[in-house]
């Protein structure tokens, strides 16, 4: 009896399982989306990205010091530049403060990840790499991947520089987009740490030319006064945006946001005419 009567049992909830499954493929679809809502929901909830910067009053800015004009040291030792002074102006709205953290430029994805920054704001080209390790925000500027020469120099075109040696900022997309270039075969390359030592140093004689954004090689040239010359073409377009870690969602879209209404308010075109003498910024 026992046996019989757990066997029967066992059938009942078999037969009951059938049926609730039957069911629940009969509604499969919308099963499926409620639970995806229902992840979308938890993973929003648990984004405290934006909280934790408006609870610490602060935002941290991770830069490569050394990248006139988007963020560099002056000669009072101060960190400006334009990147620096919108950023400014977005915690003056958010009221915080900005903390203006130097990297090392290879390690700003791990700067990054472990905290030490809330986001990399420095003139970040936009590259497939990088949208996979990070969040970013929409493009803000475009810029262009030039070579400089000295002004006596006997290069006058890319083609020239086969045999020669060209300085590249390391863990740069620069350097990424040098290393992939059909160039890169014909020429040898020696990479440093920052664009304004690659630029002293190849005035010194150390290298023939330097690889790097136009919008530093154009503003270093200007402020300088340098005899340098910017070879004709470009070896790829390129857009700047600013990078967070890959679920501060929340943060990202508030900075963004914020953006927006410097672009519509005239705010950010007057910091763009400051540093470039008018408004090249492309903040929808």
């Amino acid at each position: 009896m026992k046996r019989s009567f757990t066997a029967r049992i066992t059938a009942g909830l078999a037969a009951f399982a059938m049926i609730a499954a039957a069911g629940s493929c009969g509604n499969g679809g919308s099963a499926a989306q409620t639970t995806t809502a229902a992840a979308n929901t938890a993973t929003a909830a648990s984004d405290d990205s934006l909280q934790k910067v408006l609870d610490a009053k602060q935002l941290v800015l991770g830069l490569d010091a050394s990248f006139p004009p988007m963020g560099f040291t002056n000669e009072a030792n101060e960190i400006v530049g334009f990147d620096i002074d919108v950023a400014q102006e977005v915690c003056n709205r958010m009221g915080i403060t900005l903390v203006k953290q130097p990297i090392v430029w290879d390690n700003k994805e791990e700067d990054l990840n472990v905290g030490k920054i809330d986001c990399v704001w420095n003139g970040m080209s936009i590259n497939d790499a990088r949208r996979k390790t990070m969040n970013l925000s929409d493009p803000y500027m475009n810029n262009e991947m030039i070579f400089v020469v000295p002004g006596n120099s006997s290069v006058k075109t890319m083609d020239d520089l086969k045999g020669k040696t060209v300085g590249v900022q390391s863990g740069s997309s620069a350097e990424e987009i040098l290393m992939a270039a059909d160039i890169y075969k014909d020429i040898t390359v020696t990479a440093l740490e920052d664009n304004v030592t690659l630029l002293s140093q190849m005035e010194l004689g150390f290298s023939d030319a330097v690889f790097l954004d136009s919008i530093v090689a154009n503003y270093f040239i200007t402020e300088n006064s340098k005899d340098y010359v910017i070879l004709p073409g470009n070896l790829e377009a390129e857009e700047y945006a600013i990078g967070f870690r890959k679920n501060d969602q929340t943060l990202r879209d508030e900075i963004q946001r914020i953006l927006g209404e410097m672009k519509a308010d005239g705010k950010l075109g007057e910091i763009s005419t400051k540093w470039f003498g008018s408004d090249v910024t492309t903040v929808k």
